[in-house]
């Protein structure tokens, strides 16, 4: 029987985002496999966390693609951004708060990558005049890592409704970066 990986993947992203400590039984129980066949192609826990990044950074790279983050204005690329996220949110979410990722060895290129085009975004905002320029590009390349992964996990957890979740982040961020204009 072939596996699909992506499945797997899915799945496993899943559990772990709403459950970080889900084991690995669980994890392929949940993908419709035995734990023998999961190890077969993850043969711990930290290769399944090491391929889950991989999967998450593709898969964000996919959304900042999508939202299409040089056209128009800053702040209506960012609303866009904040939509082609959504579902990958809730594995971004676990995987920012995985601290096997950055304890040991050099922070994966990828994430580089991202950070980098994310902070392009707001760097065009301040050049553009709409985000504060008192705000690092680096502080808001995490602020807005943070309130995806809460929104994830609020939504997941019902306390905030899916349907608002893109509004609620994308104005909540935009409410505290953008330039007063006031005199």
């Amino acid at each position: 029987m072939a596996v699909d990986r992506e499945r797997v993947l899915t799945e496993a992203a899943a559990l772990l985002a709403r459950r970080a400590t889900t084991s690995m039984d669980e994890i392929a129980r949940a993908a419709g496999i035995s734990r023998a066949t999961l190890h077969r192609h993850f043969a711990g826990r930290d290769t399944l966390i090491r391929a889950l990044e991989e999967h998450g950074i593709e898969r964000f790279a996919q959304a900042m693609d999508a939202a299409r983050l040089d056209d128009g204005d800053a702040a209506a690329a960012l609303r866009r951004l904040v939509r082609e996220a959504e579902p990958v949110a809730g594995v971004l979410a676990f995987l920012f708060t995985e601290n096997e990722l950055f304890e040991s060895g050099p922070v994966n290129a990828g994430w580089a990558r991202l950070d980098a085009r994310l902070a392009a975004l707001f760097r065009r905002g301040q050049e553009e005049g709409d985000f504060r320029v008192d705000l690092s590009t680096a502080w808001l390349t995490e602020a807005f890592y943070g309130l995806l992964g809460a929104g994830a996990w609020a939504a997941h957890e019902g306390r905030v409704a899916r349907n608002d979740l893109n509004h609620s982040i994308a104005e909540l961020l935009l409410g505290g970066i953008r330039r007063s204009m006031e005199k």
